[in-house]
């Protein structure tokens, strides 16, 4: 935890919203780049928690580089991209090759709780920090490894992205139009789960550390996290042998429980259960509809394949295709479950996204706003900060150096003149 002389200096900071958060105290030191490792940090940045991205200063997170970009004169282009998952962070510049670089990383350590790092298994200990060596400095340091296929087993030194995940974890087999060949699933799914299963094994392994002074490795593998998102694929394969296939917008055991046209889009409807099924009938249907299908109001007759196609979804097909998405979500009201398909600008301007604070404006001065996703974790005492901003390269290299790790100026200055720093 962070001493009264750290906590002056951050306080310092006119740049760094320092209010008091869930993780206020916590120390993070992030070597990691891209998306599967900064999320998790930016996470636990936005819950309060001091983050330290550390970049190489000849090499920097590549993302800085990713659409969108904002532009302001005599200065380089901001990337939104990498701005989205950096807020809340310190920026330091550091050449983890170089001798001095690793002392600094270990002097870093010493006094930080965390370490976040998603290079590929042996990369730090070739590098001389690996988890072995941070452990002799820091005996409390939870230090979380985040990689295509964990720390151990054959697969440990393959490279990976997220489609490598989705790949081998299962998901891609699955996704797609009935019939037809398997489709990625349309986000990188398999960086996204992997930083969160980080954030969430740093939250325990934090507890850990903070009853017992032990701090542990946190192992997350992309592929590991992605197979824990095909539902029930692992039981019912393991069960009676069934391997899932794509079955496009259906559900396997679930009708109706799909994608639906309307007249200006889509919608999903899931009015399958006996209770739903009556309601939908009055609210979509023509009158007495209900009670002229006596075979259908039970839910196992409609859940059989030839039934479903032949009869209840031309039923439904029929309810909707006159109607435009706001009709129907306001027919269905609090009734039954149907929600309009959003394309992400029709999320942006959505009430309830608005209500729940989830696009949040930063000002990057000269810049403009830029418009973000906020955070989907809401704490009535310790809300998270999701409106700040991402740093700079190397933005508060002298100030960390100096205030947290103690550097004086002549050590700073040697580290830059070295290209250390």
């Amino acid at each position: 935890m962070i001493d009264e002389q750290t906590r002056t200096w951050l306080e310092s900071l006119g740049s760094l919203d320092v209010r008091p958060g869930a993780l206020a105290g916590v120390v993070v030191v992030d070597v990691t780049r891209v998306v599967a490792g900064p999320y998790c940090s930016m996470i636990l940045a936005d819950l309060g928690a001091t983050v330290i991205k550390v970049e190489h200063p000849d090499d920097p997170d590549y993302t800085r580089t990713f659409p969108p970009l904002l532009e302001r004169e005599g200065a380089p282009e901001l990337s939104g991209f990498f701005a989205q998952y950096n807020r809340n962070k310190l920026g330091l510049t550091l050449n983890m090759r170089h001798p001095d670089g690793r002392r600094t990383l270990e002097r870093l350590v010493e006094k930080a709780d965390v370490l976040v790092e998603n290079f590929r298994p042996g990369t730090m200990e070739r590098l001389g920090v690996g988890y072995d060596r941070l452990r002799e400095v820091n005996p409390r340091l939870v230090y979380a490894a985040l990689s295509g296929y964990g720390q151990h087993g054959p697969y440990r030194g393959r490279p990976a992205y997220d489609n490598s995940a989705q790949a081998t974890g299962g998901l891609w087999s699955m996704n797609g139009p009935a019939g037809g060949p398997p489709i990625r699933v349309g986000t990188i799914i398999g960086d996204l789960g992997a930083s969160l299963y980080g954030v969430i094994g740093v939250l325990a392994a934090l507890r850990h550390a903070e009853h017992t002074g032990e701090g542990q490795l946190v192992d997350i593998s992309q592929q590991d996290s992605v197979l824990t998102l095909t539902e029930n694929a692992v039981v019912s394969y393991t069960t009676d042998g069934t391997i899932p296939q794509p079955l496009g917008n259906q559900h396997p055991f679930v009708r109706p429980y799909e994608l639906f046209a309307c007249a200006d889009g889509f919608v999903f409807f899931g009015g399958y259960t006996d209770k739903f099924w009556k309601i939908s009938c009055e609210i979509f249907g023509e009158p007495g509809e209900y009670d002229a299908h006596p075979d259908l109001q039970k839910m196992a007759v409609r859940f059989d394949e030839d039934v479903y196609r032949t009869r209840v979804k031309p039923m439904v097909d029929r309810w909707f295709a006159d109607r435009t998405k706001a009709e129907l979500e306001q027919l269905a009201g609090d009734l039954v479950p149907l929600s309009a398909v959003k394309d992400i600008g029709e999320v942006v301007a959505d009430p309830q996204i608005a209500a729940r604070d989830m696009i949040v404006d930063a000002d990057y001065a000269g810049y403009g706003s830029l418009r973000t996703f906020g955070s989907p974790v809401k704490l009535d005492r310790t809300p998270p900060r999701a409106r700040g901003l991402a740093p700079d390269m190397g933005e508060h290299s002298a100030e960390i150096l100096r205030g947290f790790v103690g550097l004086g100026d002549d050590e700073i200055a040697a580290l830059s003149e070295s290209g250390t720093i």
